[in-house]
């Protein structure tokens, strides 16, 4: 399969104008970012402060106990990279207290609810900071369901949000991610051993090309099976797509009146700016 097209160069160009032109036309001039060690994080945080300073960057890593000592340690490299303060928070308390009264939890529930604790932190500190919080979901992820809604897919604003994880590497390895966090095991981290091409059952490199094909180019199912994609594979990823769609929206709202938010109110988030 020939690699997605991706001009590194154009992408840099591109998503820092977003985040600087999204960030200031709130009337703000900063990011928060919870830092997890992971590729798609250190593109977000290295993206944000070569768009709006080293010093209007601030990296959040939160770790739990189970959490692998790796993820800190790489994050804190990439905070050092791209010059930008960091502050550490452990999260171990608030969830071991929750799950103190829910002990039968499985891994799922346990990874939501760390997912979302994150994502409660990183709101509190963007209050506490004047900042806006900043996302690190790739379209791959998005498009699959992989995430947690309202918590590690929450954010204000994402730069990543059209960038399939293939593209994400180049990227990151273009702009001088540390090559430790390029090339380590995609992982949430959510607990020990954790990494998500073995919860999806396939590599990120392997339903990229699917995805770009099926998504981008909008190929259909017989087109996707001569190109080479098996039926089984093609199945299982459209029906991802489909089941995780309430995600990827906001809430649905019954309509009871001519004019309801979302459906027939619809103005950009500049809108009377």
């Amino acid at each position: 399969m020939s690699p997605i097209p991706t001009n590194t160069t154009l992408l840099r160009e591109i998503l820092t104008a977003f985040i600087r032109n999204e960030v200031h036309k709130t009337g703000l001039t900063r990011a928060v970012i919870g830092l997890s060690g992971g590729v798609d994080s250190a593109l977000s945080a290295m993206l944000a402060a070569e768009a709006l300073g080293q010093k209007n960057v601030l990296g959040i890593l939160m770790p739990y106990k189970s959490s692998n000592p790796d993820s800190q340690a790489h994050a804190e490299l990439v905070a050092q990279k791209c010059g930008i303060e960091t502050r550490l928070v452990e999260i171990t308390p608030q969830i071991d207290a929750y799950f103190a009264k829910f002990a039968d939890a499985d891994a799922r529930r346990r990874g939501n609810k760390m997912a979302r604790e994150r994502m409660t932190v990183l709101y509190d500190h963007s209050a506490r900071w004047n900042a806006l919080v900043l996302g690190t979901s790739n379209k791959t992820e998005l498009l699959l369901g992989y995430g947690t809604i309202y918590g590690d897919m929450a954010s204000a604003i994402n730069p990543l949000g059209d960038l399939y994880k293939t593209q994400v590497w180049a990227l990151a390895a273009a702009i001088g991610v540390p090559p430790a966090v390029v090339q380590k095991e995609p992982s949430a981290d959510l607990w020990t051993g954790q990494t998500d091409e073995g919860e999806m059952g396939f590599s990120y490199r392997e339903v990229d090309p699917l995805l770009y094909r099926m998504v981008d180019q909008r190929y259909t199912r017989p087109e996707l099976i001569a190109a080479g994609f098996s039926e089984r594979f093609v199945d299982d990823v459209a029906l991802r797509i489909m089941n995780s769609q309430f995600k990827r929206r906001l809430p649905v709202i019954a309509k009871v009146s001519q004019r309801t938010i979302d459906r027939d109110f619809r103005y950009s988030r500049d809108w009377g700016k």
